[in-house]
């Protein structure tokens, strides 16, 4: 990883060794090829930056380089580029970015924490470096986003994320759980309508939040529910045993609604979105009937909001610039759950584990937070891995749930029986950092099974927040 350029110091006997500093260089902007050269090159030597595991956009390389003042630029794809986010001036080079690494013994001014998330697109180890202040939005400009957004989302229905060919899945209310979510894990889908073909309706969903109550309540030593029932117990039957449940609980059966969250092909894509958000759903089923009682119901699709962001993006693809929020960086916005500074006691804590927490506390913290998924960290808070809702399922392959008990099994072993599900290009964490735009963010989420990104800290990959699809839907229509 450290360069072996001029800087790099080669042991001389009878010298002392010079003071090298290891950094690392960032790059965000993506490319096929990326390389860096400086003053501590000599401006002679190209070094290859590598890939971010999990941020394919983002290249960085570490160099070992000694205190002072350097100069240095970004060769990419055969092309000279500089960071205009990071401090750069005028030199014989061109337009070139700057850095000053202080000496060990140099003053450090005291309202720098080395503890503090660094806020700029470069790391440095034990290094201060002075940036440029954080970009904010105006209350107009939020605004004027916001009302552009709402106005095209209002003027454009649920019928324009009808595919020209696709599979819709749909689960008799008859057949038994244990089959209906061996279905859901063989077809890597999170949800599923439910048909009741005595009604001739489409009357509920299944989720993986149903999978996850299921197996807490057979880890319930004071269940009714026994892993034999659940070989015969049909959905029906579960979601009336739901209510019950959902009284234990919280006392409030209409925490679990009991009536199907549905949208209609003409219904605008802001309805099909505020039916989202307030539902708390991954997607709404979307169902049209010819006949004014809703008879002979026909599903035609399953709405998310990826599908809706894709919408979005292609509309403003050429006029990105009316929606000036879509420019700033998403550390400057009020988007997602971050982790609190050092000192905010406001905060919204975000809920994070270590690899050999039980998964039966993974499932309570998914439930009783009311989150999706959980970043999961090692001692240095940096990312290993996530556990989302619809890994549970992963259960169903095989009864590996009748297998396990849930304060015996660790969230690293869970995470093996699932690691090739819900993984996207090989890659199940989706990154991003606190210095990418919110467009680069919205293109991320749009892409197929991309539901959240994990902000994280470059190279050290230090969790730092969570950015939902949700949470930049909230943002948009400001609720």
């Amino acid at each position: 990883m450290f360069a072996s350029g001029p800087e790099t110091g080669h042991e001389n006997r009878g010298v002392s060794r010079p003071l090298l500093v290891p950094m690392r260089f960032i790059w965000p902007y993506g490319g096929s090829r990326v390389f860096l050269t400086g003053s501590f090159t000599r401006w002679s030597e190209h070094i290859p930056m590598s890939p971010m595991e999990g941020c394919p956009t983002v290249f960085q390389v570490i160099c070992s380089l000694s205190p002072g003042y350097h100069q240095f630029k970004f060769f990419v794809d055969g092309e000279w580029r500089h960071d205009d986010r990071q401090p750069f001036v005028n030199g014989n080079y061109g337009v070139v970015n700057t850095v000053f690494i202080a000496r060990e013994l140099d003053a450090v001014s005291p309202s720098v924490s080395p503890e503090a998330p660094s806020r700029s697109h470069m790391d440095v180890d034990d290094v201060f470096i002075c940036s440029e202040p954080v970009p904010t939005i105006s209350d107009a400009d939020l605004e004027v986003s916001r009302q552009r957004a709402a106005t095209f989302l209002s003027r454009h229905t649920a019928y324009e994320l009808l595919p020209d060919s696709s599979k819709v899945i749909a689960l008799d209310v008859n057949i038994a759980v244990k089959q209906a979510f061996h279905i859901l894990h063989e077809q890597g889908i999170p949800m599923a309508p439910l048909w009741d073909s005595f009604k001739g309706q489409f009357v509920g969903v299944l989720s993986a939040l149903d999978f996850i109550l299921i197996l807490r309540e057979l880890g319930n030593h004071g269940s009714n529910l026994t892993e034999e029932e659940l070989e015969t117990h049909t959905i029906s039957a579960w979601k009336e045993g739901k209510v019950h449940l959902s009284r234990q609980i919280d006392g409030n059966a209409s925490s679990y609604p009991r009536c199907l969250v549905h949208a209609g092909p003409y219904d605008s894509l802001k309805d099909v979105v505020l039916k989202i958000l307030r539902s708390k759903v991954a997607m709404v089923p979307i169902i049209h009937s010819a006949s004014q009682d809703g008879s002979f119901p026909q599903l035609l699709n399953l709405a998310t909001l990826s599908e809706v962001l894709k919408c979005i993006l292609r509309h403003f693809k050429h006029s990105s610039s009316s929606l000036p929020i879509l420019q700033q960086p998403i550390c400057s916005i009020p988007l997602g759950t971050w982790v609190p500074e050092i000192g905010e006691l406001n905060g919204q804590s975000l809920a994070m584990l270590r690899p050999n927490a039980s998964l039966g506390a993974a499932l309570s913290l998914l439930v009783q937070a009311d989150v999706s998924s959980i970043p999961i960290v090692d001692e240095n808070d940096s990312l290993l891995d996530v556990y989302s809702r619809s890994d549970i399922t992963a259960l169903a392959k095989d009864k590996a749930y009748a297998q396990i008990r849930l304060d015996e099994m660790s969230i690293h072993q869970a995470l093996q029986l699932c690691q090739d599900a819900n993984s996207i290009n090989g890659q199940r964490c989706q990154m991003c950092l606190r210095s990418d735009t919110l467009h680069k963010v919205m293109e991320r989420l749009a892409s197929p099974g991309v539901r959240r990104l994990v902000i994280v800290e470059a190279g050290s990959k230090r969790v730092e927040g969570i950015i939902s699809l949700s949470d930049v839907f909230r943002l948009l229509l400001g609720v």
